[in-house]
């Protein structure tokens, strides 16, 4: 991984030009500014992030009840609800499993804690802090009322009701921006590499927020076009050229993006071999089925039955076909991305201005430079 020290808020020549302002501080009011270079050793990178807290193991311990309210799973870690003791505030605390982590899985915990502890904006979650205590590991987040995106699109609950279709379009909208910020706003760029909705999470109102750094990488500088690195991330999710290569460019990520919005329209899993058995490659499925678009409603998630709208409907199929382009320069940048998706979000007779929406593009594709790519 290349160095922390590489981050700055300083203006690139090209559109992150316009995108922040000389004070490092984003136009949104999301922050761009990193700390200085690392000085302390990478096990404990959040020595060198003044604004997260150290926990002690035992105060993690007294506020999740002895790890006992068990809100998440991954590859390298359990996640716990838990209490601050002296604030009360509710938090979520990822406990790496200490046994099946190795290097790999210190590296990720290093990874997300100098990430998070570096980037701030509304639609990543808020790192509160971490601890390292022995050979345990711990990373305190914000506690997300609403889980993940994966809890309310697959396999729902009985009595559970879908997400509307207005409320899966906002949330596409977040995603996208969260993903604009890390491309396009800060320097150099960060590729996030592991979308998919199990790491976007949800608040009360069911705002989304990218979680779970342990992947993401620095993005190409100056006339580089990509980073060579191992094929990380989920089936399903990865970007063709990513996958044959291992080349990582930033519109990987656009691509990945488009698995997810395909999930969000269709309600299908980007891999599904009980429920699609014969047809399990939700990519592959959408993309035979945008070819005819006399046959794109087949691509609407039944749960909604007639309950979406129809322009709505054909410009996000319209954006995740675009998203999930071959030819890397054929997808949009994130910026674009937002735009597209931004009046898709808008319940009718909503106060666009409530949501901060930017106004609809001229075009979904716009000339870029190799580094975009």
């Amino acid at each position: 991984m290349k160095c922390f020290s590489c981050f700055s808020s300083s203006k690139k020549k090209d559109e992150r030009n316009a995108a922040t302002t000389s004070a490092g501080t984003n136009t949104d009011g999301s922050s761009s500014t990193y700390a200085s270079a690392l000085s302390g050793p990478p096990e404990n990178p959040v020595e060198n992030s003044p604004l997260l807290k150290q926990f002690s193991y035992q105060e993690l311990v007294v506020a999740t009840n002895n790890f006992t309210d068990v809100i998440g799973e991954g590859g390298f870690g359990i996640v716990y609800k838990g209490i601050l003791e002296r604030t009360r505030q509710e938090i979520a605390v990822k406990k790496l499993k200490v046994n099946l982590m190795g290097e790999q899985g210190k590296n990720e915990f290093n990874a997300e804690v100098m990430f998070l502890g570096r980037l701030y904006h509304r639609n990543l979650i808020n790192l509160i802090g971490s601890c390292a205590y022995g050979e345990q590991r711990l990373i305190v987040y914000e506690f997300m009322p609403q889980g993940s995106l994966k809890d309310h699109l697959f396999d729902l609950k009985p009595g559970q009701q879908p997400l509307d279709w207005y409320t899966r379009m906002r949330i596409a909208f977040g995603v996208a921006e969260g993903l604009e910020y890390l491309h396009v706003k800060v320097e150099p760029a960060v590729i996030f590499r592991d979308l998919k909705p199990s790491n976007i999470l949800l608040d009360e109102n069911f705002n989304s927020k990218l979680s779970d750094f342990g992947l993401a990488r620095l993005g190409p500088e100056g006339d580089e076009t990509h980073v060579t690195t191992q094929v990380r991330g989920t089936h399903g999710y990865h970007a063709p050229e990513y996958l044959a290569t291992g080349r990582l460019k930033v519109k990987s990520d656009v691509y990945t993006f488009g698995v997810v919005l395909l999930e969000l329209i269709s309600g299908k899993r980007a891999i599904d071999h009980v429920k699609e058995a014969n047809d399990p490659n939700l990519v592959t499925w959408g993309k035979r089925i945008f070819k005819d678009k006399s046959n794109h409603l087949q691509l609407i998630d039944p749960l909604l039955q007639d309950n979406f709208s129809p322009h709505g409907f054909i410009g996000a199929v319209a954006l995740a076909e675009a998203c999930l382009a071959e030819d890397v320069s054929a997808r949009p940048i994130m910026t674009d991305v937002v735009m597209a998706l931004g009046p898709l979000a808008v319940r009718p007779n909503q106060n666009r201005s409530s949501m901060r929406l930017p106004p609809l593009p001229d075009e979904m594709n716009k000339p870029e430079d190799a580094s975009t790519s």
